[in-house]
């Protein structure tokens, strides 16, 4: 059974941001719903000033088809003037973003960001 994604809010601050939680295992099975939520997140925040904050700390694995669907937000994002952050994120995935020259799409919590 996948795992479901299992929440999602919008909070209205200086700069607008949504936060989504990725599911434990991000790839093929939950990318489709992942992505659904994701982006009416970001439709939801106004352009050229929203965040959407991607809540990876429950997340175990990411396969290729969730980091494929984790560009395509970016990319969505990025036409919209928005900024996609990654809380919580494990060795693991920071490690698969640098080997895939990935990192600088992304501000990542922790880190000074772009």
């Amino acid at each position: 059974m996948p795992d479901r994604v299992p929440r999602r809010t919008v909070k209205a601050v200086a700069t607008a941001e949504g936060v989504i939680a990725a599911p434990a295992h991000l790839g093929l099975e939950t990318r489709a719903e992942f992505r659904r939520g994701a982006v009416e997140l970001l439709d939801a925040l106004p352009q050229g000033a929203g965040r959407l904050v991607v809540d990876v700390s429950l997340t175990r694995l990411v396969d290729s088809a969730g980091l494929g669907t984790l560009i395509l937000i970016q990319q969505h994002a990025a036409a919209r003037r928005q900024t996609v952050r990654l809380r919580g994120i494990n060795e693991e995935l920071r490690l698969l973003l640098v080997l895939t020259k990935l990192e600088d799409q992304f501000e990542i919590e922790g880190r000074h960001s772009r």
